[in-house]
């Protein structure tokens, strides 16, 4: 099983497994602009939810989106990321950063937790929430 916050997961950890695993030069940027665009994406509790099991600093880009969840595709997901980053929107950039961020943190939260953030995402997201 996965070792989520309450195990001791530490923001430093994540950043270097991150950084290790992705070769991310910026994971801190990184992964705060993919959870905030993960966050705007999900409904209800579950950024909320999904936040309680990482560390405190990961949970400010999961829940800064307020309202409604918003409707986007995979592809829109990974130019808004790679337009944020200032990498001129280009998706295949966007899609590897949002695997690299997705992928490390689906090492630290139950499988439970896993499933209910797959459950509210199109099949093109699915895929990025796996360890």
């Amino acid at each position: 099983m996965a070792a989520g916050y309450d195990d001791g997961m530490r923001y430093d950890e994540f950043l270097k497994q991150l950084k290790e695993k992705s070769g991310i030069e910026s994971p801190e940027q990184v992964s705060t602009i993919v959870l905030e665009e993960l966050g705007s994406r999900l409904e209800g509790q579950e950024p909320a939810d999904l936040a309680g099991q990482l560390p405190p600093e990961l949970k400010g880009p999961l829940t800064r989106h307020t309202g409604a969840a918003e409707k986007f595709g995979a592809d829109e997901f990974f130019r808004r990321i790679a337009e944020r980053e200032g990498r001129g929107g280009d998706p295949e950039i966007g899609q590897a950063h949002a695997r690299a961020v997705l992928g490390t943190i689906a090492g630290f939260v139950s499988e439970g937790e896993l499933e209910d953030v797959r459950s509210q995402l199109p099949a093109g997201f699915r895929e990025l929430v796996a360890p």
